[in-house]
């Protein structure tokens, strides 16, 4: 059964960082871009970061510099690690892989910025 599986998330002080997992099922990890999307209090789910099979990313433009997509071919994951964090990166992170006919959705991970 194809599944995204995240975790890494909690509470972390502004300018700490964290680093989010998402193991995906052997056939997503070795076909499909996969993606990470967060959805903020209040706000609509947003794209954040999109790694492919081969290990091309692409940022969206307030977290470049900030954040960085990675892959572990052996452990079919996908990682997403997080520095310089803002109260505004306060979020629940899901990772996402899109199906020309369907979305596929992992429950997400609370990412909490506070003092």
């Amino acid at each position: 059964q194809e599944q995204l599986v995240e975790s890494g998330g909690g509470l972390v002080q502004p300018g700490g960082s964290l680093r989010l997992s998402c193991v995906a099922s052997r056939s997503i990890f070795t076909s499909k871009p996969i993606s990470w999307y967060r959805q903020r209090p209040g706000k609509e789910r947003e794209w954040v970061i999109t790694i492919t099979n081969e290990g091309n990313t692409d940022y969206e433009d307030s977290v470049k510099g900030r954040f960085t997509a990675s892959r572990d071919s052996a452990k079919n994951t996908v990682y997403l690690q997080m520095n310089s964090l803002t109260p505004d990166d306060t979020a629940v992170y899901y990772c996402n892989v899109a199906y020309w006919d369907k979305q596929l959705w992992g429950k997400g991970t609370q990412v909490t910025v506070s003092y």
